[in-house]
């Protein structure tokens, strides 16, 4: 991967897999921004590298789109964009519900990812195009019973990428998710007990995976990633419609 004269802006940077994409980033040529509510953790993962530390909460509506700002007005450009910033839910949301957690989860989880890829996308045009790529996970693919809030959250990270690809493609923009399994990451720290006899994936084994997506051509995929098999493209079955029918028009909701 050659991202010489590229710049990168990276959600949840300062640990776990956004630390190990920032230094695969930045071994690449790439100047990185890295966004992260840890302050201290960003300015450790960014400064030797000349980057920029962005502290901030990214479920603020205003956060995602400062950061894009800032990282323009520090580097010139924006072209590639990882909105990984993620958490746990900490609750069944099936038995109880714990409101307030409910609504911190949506926000990191999902509402990131959208302020983010908003965000970015006048920057990502002006560069002449670029990628985005969002931390989904295998629970955005397959269910996860244990934490259906957090499994909630991943299927919709899922269905926004594969229905915001086709509408920058135009523009040259690619949108791409990554969904790993379990991973040693301080997400799963408080449960790794748990985990003794189960493989788990490191960080920069998704980190690499995140590098094979960038080298791609695809647009819309969600490329699982899981110990022992080759990370890929998820094989989404299409819905069929009525045999013989014409494909479904693309409709402007706005007008509606």
């Amino acid at each position: 991967m050659d991202l010489s004269g590229k710049v990168a802006l990276v959600t949840g940077g300062a640990s776990g897999i956004g630390a190990a994409t920032v230094g695969r980033l930045v071994a690449a040529g790439a100047q990185v921004a890295v966004a992260d509510r840890d302050a201290d953790g960003a300015t450790a993962i960014a400064e030797p590298s000349g980057g920029l530390a962005l502290p901030g909460d990214v479920t603020d509506p205003e956060a995602m789109p400062a950061a894009v700002a800032k990282t323009e007005e520090r580097f010139g450009r924006l072209d590639v964009v990882f909105l990984n910033a993620g958490m746990t839910s900490g609750q069944s949301g099936v038995e109880d519900l714990d409101v307030a957690g409910y609504r911190r989860i949506m926000g990191v989880n999902l509402d990131h990812v959208v302020f983010g890829l908003t965000a970015a996308v006048p920057a990502l045009r002006r560069a002449g195009g670029g990628d985005i790529v969002a931390t989904s996970s295998l629970a955005g693919i397959v269910p996860m019973p244990g934490d259906a809030l957090y499994t909630a959250t991943k299927h919709a990270v899922v269905g926004y990428v594969r229905s915001s690809a086709p509408v920058l493609e135009p523009d040259g923009i690619r949108v791409n998710a990554v969904c790993p399994g379990f991973a040693d990451t301080p997400l799963i720290a408080r449960a790794k007990d748990r985990f003794a006899d189960f493989p788990l994936l490191t960080a920069d084994d998704v980190a690499a995976a995140v590098e094979q997506i960038l080298e791609g051509q695809g647009t819309g995929e969600c490329w699982f990633v899981q110990p022992g098999r080759e990370p890929a493209p998820y094989g989404f079955r299409g819905v069929p419609g009525p045999k013989g029918s014409p494909r479904p028009p693309k409709v402007d909701w706005s007008d509606h």
